[in-house]
């Protein structure tokens, strides 16, 4: 039986700028569950050799099926660039990548031949960290770098005036041009290319903050003028303003809310996941996450998306030492708080992130074992540095020898992958979407509620500074939206696809 579904976290409501209620779906809605064979997945960076060349390509796939491992998160996306040759951002400058090779399409071809699914991973907000600027004139770097000004910079300020965190220049998702760019990374990559799915990674604001928070990040002066002008603030606010930390996360959450109605809209069957914040311990409670350092410290809100529809997966990077007594605890919390999503919010599946960079092999086989026994998908960061040994000492314990051993290991009898299994299913087969936009003076922050054909208010959310709103998950029967007093009814979704309404204006 179909269990209800939250279109909204009471968590949210109170830190909104609007009130939310729970709406279900309908219950011919299937679960999830019946989608999906158990995740086994690699992170595939492009930060070292992997997946540059043809010849790293095919070993890739091959070490991955022999593993039997059925999902590779291959990261397309560096800094503003691409590992493609088909995309909003323009081909990556690594002179190790072959002229007019396309790394993403030969990775999906091979793996696709093995049954093996690719995750096209973007990072969200890393722009550039070289001296030596990008040498596609299109690169946003060049475009909306630290030589813009006003609305034409798009960077990421800190509160004491430092435009980079750490090496990296990054976007601020409160710059309604930034975040329309970003989107469109995405939805670039799904038209071009036979994604299985897409993940989001560095969807927040940085870090380098203190530990706990609040964000010190998100200072960019058009993101800033946005902000008074939806909420009335004036001045600029402290790092610690509850007001400017809500929106804050709002912003990154309207962020994924907008790419995932876009790439649904285009090809409903990409599954649109996100690699989430799990710094330190876990939280006990929905209510207890509000408490916890990835909704703190770096604003990300990855609960909200998860009860609101946003993914089809979260993918916890639970980077935690098995052999450390405090750590081996956090990641059990961590899969502990997931596993109950998992039953409470089916639609969404959760995948604990393994560190293998971290840990040894016995300990990474451990973390399997417990991810596993919570029902979890696993994935493990990475493929390039598939143990400690190899990250310290590479020329000691080289990566293949680790490969070697993690394939022996995992695929042995009693081993927790013993045979091959083929993911299936399709997100669009539960997807109902509504997707509209508010044109009005002010076009962000607009409250928009969504409402039953009897008028109970199902939810209520703010368009972002496009003025385009969202939901995802709706219940069938008739449905009406209402902002201001404009009101759009006689509404209704469709399983499969993305509805786009007409547009409202307002005065």
């Amino acid at each position: 039986m179909t269990q209800p579904r939250l279109i909204a976290a009471p968590m949210l409501c109170a830190l909104l700028l609007a009130g939310c209620h729970r709406v279900a779906p309908a219950p011919e809605q299937p679960q999830s569950s019946a989608l999906r064979g158990e995740l086994r997945g690699l992170w595939v960076d492009a930060f070292g050799p992997g997946f540059k060349t043809p010849e790293e390509v095919t070993r890739l796939v091959d070490d991955a099926r022999a593993m039997n491992v059925n999902t590779l998160y291959v990261q397309a996306g560096r800094r503003g660039d691409c590992y493609c040759n088909l995309a909003a951002m323009p081909r990556t400058d690594d002179p190790a990548v072959p002229a007019g090779f396309d790394p993403l399409a030969d990775v999906i071809a091979k793996a696709h031949a093995k049954d093996i699914q690719v995750y096209a991973w973007i990072i969200t907000t890393a722009l550039w960290n070289s001296a030596t600027p990008p040498a596609s004139p299109d690169h946003a770097f060049n475009r909306h770098g630290p030589a813009q000004t006003g609305r034409d910079n798009w960077l990421m300020v800190k509160s004491d005036g430092s435009v980079k965190g750490g090496n990296d220049w990054l976007l601020d998702p409160g710059h309604p041009d930034a975040a329309e760019y970003i989107k469109n990374m995405y939805v670039s990559v799904a038209q071009n290319y036979d994604v299985d799915g897409l993940q989001f990674d560095r969807v927040r604001y940085p870090d380098y903050n203190p530990v706990g928070g609040p964000s010190q990040w998100g200072y960019n002066a058009t993101a800033l003028e946005r902000y008074r002008a939806e909420t009335g603030a004036s001045g600029v606010p402290d790092p610690a303003d509850p007001q400017w930390s809500a929106w804050r996360r709002d912003q990154v959450t309207q962020l994924v809310r907008e790419t995932t109605l876009a790439v649904k809209a285009v090809k409903p069957a990409v599954v649109m996941a996100a690699a989430t914040i799990t710094y330190g311990e876990g939280p006990l409670t929905e209510a207890d996450f509000a408490t916890k350092r990835p909704y703190t410290e770096v604003a990300q809100d990855w609960l909200s998306w998860v009860k609101l529809g946003y993914l089809d997966q979260n993918v916890m990077m639970n980077y935690k030492r098995d052999f450390n007594p405090s750590q081996s605890l956090w990641y059990g919390q961590w899969n502990a708080f997931a596993a109950s999503l998992e039953a409470s919010s089916p639609l969404t599946e959760q995948v604990s992130g393994a560190a293998l960079y971290i840990n040894d092999v016995a300990s990474s086989l451990n973390q399997i074992r417990k991810a596993q026994a919570a029902g979890l998908g696993w994935a493990g960061y990475s493929y390039r540095n598939p143990s400690a040994d190899v990250a310290a000492s590479p020329q000691v314990k080289p990566q293949d020898a680790v490969i070697a051993e993690l394939r022996a290991r995992l695929t042995e009898p009693d081993g927790p992958f013993p045979t091959f299994v083929k993911r299936s299913g399709t997100p669009a087969q539960t997807l109902r979407a509504l997707s509209g936009e508010v044109r009005a003076p002010i076009p962000g922050g607009q409250r928009v509620t969504l409402r039953s054909a009897s008028g109970e208010e199902l939810a209520v959310i703010r368009t972002d500074g496009q003025g385009r709103y969202g939901f995802l998950n709706v219940p069938g029967g008739q449905l009406s939206v209402q902002v201001g007093d404009q009101i759009l009814g006689g509404l209704q979704a469709q399983t499969g696809r993305v509805v786009s309404l007409p547009t409202i204006t307002l005065p």
